[in-house]
């Protein structure tokens, strides 16, 4: 193994406020105990796999002995933004009961719409979030906040946290938002603010680096797979039937993958790390005819980012948070499927479905709750001790504090030459290459 390499977590100052939390001070397993600083997680879990690469050893996430924030005269804010995704409530509640009941801070304020909440100009004024006010909010999917993509201007938003006399803010979101994150903590640390900003990573997609898997993940495969073996069903019950879902995945297939091994109905599974090839011998449709002919129905899953090359080339878009905007794969495919069995004479019954939306919008299972708790707190911790500029990472099984600007330096992507896509094929039957 190469040369381990600590990663440095920045703080507002030296803490020197004792905890209210009754911890105990011993070294011994983390659980139940305060974390000390030096505390580390590996980034390799293992050794004498031939890589070389130097290790990362990042800071242990949890409850410290000594805070930054004398906790009766902090004030905190929460905001998520972005796209909507399982267990957002969750992560409001949890971070609420944890700064409320455990560290007595006084006041959370809620702020609505994500960044636009923080801009004065766009007239969201917070709300109180209370105990009594966040009772019932992790029952349903979304956000009791709201939230909205895009930048606001990053001057009037450190402007208002500072008139606002807030000192800790929580930025749910993924790697858009934490970009956000990163250049308002700049601002707080051009300024000499004693602001920390702390970043809980939202994606639908799981693909933020240094986090193994994102709150609403689970959900989220819970729910397609539904989907997927509704789409078999539907495929089975009439004379070449063929079901076709999208799910989310911009450039990352990590659903769509996961998804398709959880339900074992799927035949033929595309993200946008394994390119598609539509036409010719073995190409996606002959493959998919020869399936027809021989078993007269198919399920097929493809992530919204896969295919895009197969398409006409069209203007260069973003959305709001800078996203590209992907041309509709699933609408393609299907008009590409059936003019291709027309042409053959073959009379198919394709049924598209897409179920992002409410894929998303579902409240969180048990297990995503579980994880949406534990972010929340970290990111607690992390900010009453005064880290800032941080995401809370999960990895190895153990929650840490990343850089943000280092966690957005690249996205989380299903490597074509790794177990998980073994599996894909090892499920669906489908080549593993097209053409």
């Amino acid at each position: 193994m190469g040369t381990a390499r600590p990663i440095e977590i920045a703080r507002l100052g030296e803490p020197r406020i004792a905890s209210p939390l009754t911890l105990s001070t011993a070294i011994g397993d983390g659980i139940g105990n305060f974390v000390p600083d030096r505390a580390r997680v590996r980034f390799q879990a293992e050794i004498g796999t031939g890589i070389d690469d130097p290790d990362l050893l990042f800071e242990k996430a949890g409850p410290r002995e000594r805070l930054f924030f004398e906790p009766a005269k902090t004030r905190a804010a929460i905001a998520t933004c972005g796209g909507l995704c399982p267990g957002l409530n969750n992560v409001i509640r949890s971070a609420v009961l944890e700064l409320h009941h455990n560290y007595g801070v006084p006041e959370i304020l809620g702020i609505r719409y994500g960044y636009q909440g923080l801009n004065p100009a766009a007239a969201h004024p917070p709300v109180a979030l209370t105990p009594d006010f966040v009772e019932d909010i992790h029952k349903d999917g979304g956000s009791v906040l709201g939230s909205s993509r895009g930048p606001q201007p990053v001057q009037a938003m450190v402007d208002y946290l500072a008139a606002a006399n807030i000192q800790v803010l929580l930025l749910v979101g993924g790697d858009g938002t934490q970009r956000g994150a990163h250049e308002i903590a700049a601002e707080i640390r051009k300024r000499k603010l004693a602001i920390s900003v702390i970043g809980i990573p939202k994606t639908i997609d799981n693909d933020i680096m240094y986090v193994r898997r994102s709150f609403g993940f689970v959900t989220a495969i819970e729910e397609a797979k539904k989907v997927f073996d509704c789409a078999h069903n539907e495929s089975k019950g009439v004379p070449y039937g063929i079901g076709l879902v999208k799910v989310m995945g911009r450039e990352s297939g990590f659903i769509a993958a996961v998804a398709t091994i959880a339900s074992q109905e799927v035949n033929f599974c595309f993200v946008p790390e394994v390119t598609m090839r539509l036409d010719g011998a073995k190409g996606f449709l002959d493959v998919l005819k020869n399936r027809m002919l021989a078993r007269n129905h198919a399920v097929i899953v493809v992530a919204e980012g896969a295919g895009q090359e197969l398409m006409p080339s069209a203007p260069a878009e973003t959305d709001a948070s800078g996203n590209r905007k992907h041309q509709d794969i699933g609408v393609f495919l299907k008009q590409r499927i059936e003019s291709y069995f027309e042409a053959e004479r073959i009379p198919v019954s394709v049924k598209y479905i897409d179920p992002s939306y409410t894929i998303r919008s579902v409240a969180a299972n048990s297990d995503d709750s579980l994880l949406c708790d534990s972010y929340a707190r970290n990111a607690v911790h992390a900010a009453m001790a005064g880290k800032t500029d941080a995401l809370i990472g999960f990895w190895n099984a153990c929650f840490m504090h990343v850089p943000i600007a280092m966690a957005v330096e690249s996205k989380s992507r299903v490597s074509p030459e790794s177990d998980l896509w073994n599996g894909v094929i090892a499920a669906t039957g489908q080549p593993r290459t097209w053409g």
